[in-house]
C-alpha cells in the first residue's frame, strides 16, 4: 500500500474513534441524588403518556463502551488496520502481523507437515513403499477420496473401469507406466467401424474376436473376419491380437474385459468404438502423494 493511501486510512480512522469517544463522554450523565434535581428526572418527552427519563448510562456499560474502544486501538495498531505506513509506527517493521505473512507461516507449516509424513516416502522406490504398511495405509486414503468412484473400492473395476487387481494392463503395469497414467491420464482411441466394415463385417470381425480368446463362435465367419482385422486392427492390437501398450489397445485373446466380452458387446463396440477418458491427476494430487499412489496401485496387482 504507498504511504499516501496508509496516511489517509489512519488519519480516518483515528478521527472517527475520537468522534465516537467525544460522542460517549458528551453525552455521559452522573447521576444527583438532591432535592434540586432529583432521580428519575424525565427529558419532557411524552408520547402516548409515556415519559422518557433522563437517567445516566449504568456505570458498567458505561466503562463497556470504553474497553471497546481502548481495546479497538491496540488491534488496529497490532494488526495494522491503521495503514502499512511504517514510518509513522515502530510496530509496523518487518515480520510485523499481515494477513499475507500470516498466509505464509501457514502454507510453511503444512509444508512441513506434509514433508514429515508423505515426504520421507518420496525418497523411497515404488517396490519399497508396497512393503511399508504406514505408506500402504496413507495410499489406500488417497485412493478411496480419489479412484475408488471410478475403479471400486477395492480396485476391482467395473463396465468401462479397469481392474486394478488383476496383471491385465491397457498401458503398462510396471511403476513407470502407472505413474505415467496417474500423472497424464489416458485417453482410450478405439474408433467406431460401421462407416468402413458395415454391419456384415463388424459381425465377421465380431465372430473371430470371440474365437481368439476361445468362446463360443460362428467358424464359418471367423476366416473372413480375421482378414478384415488384418487390415483394420493389427495395427494397434498387434497381429497375434496380444495388445499394445504404446497405443492402450488391449489383449484380445485372454477373455479379460474392460466392456462386455459378449457378442453384443464386441459388436458395439467395434459399430460405435470407446472414448474412456482417465483424467490426468497431476494438477489435483501433489507429486508425493501420486507416489504413493502409484505404489498402491502396483501393490493391488501383486498380492
Amino acid at each position: 500500500m504507498s504511504t499516501f493511501w496508509s496516511l489517509w486510512i489512519i488519519v480516518l480512522t483515528t478521527i472517527n474513534l475520537a468522534l465516537i469517544l467525544w460522542v460517549l463522554l458528551a453525552n455521559r450523565k452522573v447521576a444527583v441524588h438532591d432535592d434540586d434535581d432529583p432521580e428519575n428526572k424525565t427529558t419532557g418527552h411524552v408520547y402516548d403518556g409515556i415519559e422518557e427519563y433522563d437517567n445516566p448510562l449504568p456505570k458498567w456499560w458505561f466503562m463497556m463502551f470504553v474497553i471497546s474502544i481502548v481495546f479497538t486501538v491496540f488491534y488496529l495498531i497490532l494488526y495494522p488496520g491503521m495503514g502499512g505506513f511504517k514510518g509513522i509506527f515502530p510496530f509496523y517493521k518487518e515480520g510485523h502481523w499481515t494477513s499475507v505473512r500470516q498466509l505464509e507461516y501457514q502454507q510453511k507449516q503444512a509444508i512441513e507437515s506434509y514433508q514429515s509424513s508423505y515426504g520421507v516416502y518420496s525418497l523411497m522406490t515404488v517396490e519399497e513403499l508396497v512393503d511399508e504398511p504406514r505408506a500402504m495405509k496413507m495410499a489406500s486414503r488417497i485412493f478411496a477420496n480419489n479412484c475408488a468412484v471410478c475403479h471400486g473400492a477395492d480396485g476391482g473395476g467395473s463396465l468401462g473401469f479397469p481392474n486394478l487387481t488383476d496383471n491385465d494392463w491397457l498401458y503398462g503395469g510396471d511403476p513407470t507406466a502407472i505413474k505415467e497414467t496417474l500423472l497424464h491420464g489416458r485417453q482410450a482411441a478405439m474408433p467406431g467401424w460401421s462407416g468402413i466394415l458395415g454391419e456384415k463385417g463388424i459381425n465377421e470381425v465380431t465372430q473371430y474376436v470371440l474365437s481368439l480368446s476361445g468362446q463360443e463362435h460362428d467358424a464359418e465367419l471367423v476366416e473372413s473376419g480375421q482378414a478384415i482385422f488384418k487390415a483394420n486392427c493389427a495395427s494397434c492390437h498387434g497381429a497375434d491380437a496380444k495388445g499394445n501398450y504404446a497405443q492402450g489397445a488391449p489383449n484380445l485373446t485372454d477373455d479379460i474385459w474392460l466392456y462386455e466380452g459378449t457378442p453384443a458387446g464386441i459388436r458395439q463396440t467395434l459399430r460405435d468404438g470407446r472414448n474412456g477418458v482417465m483424467p490426468a491427476q497431476k494438477e489435483r494430487l501433489r507429486e508425493d502423494k501420486i507416489h504413493l499412489l502409484t505404489a498402491y496401485v502396483y501393490s493391488l496387482s501383486q498380492e
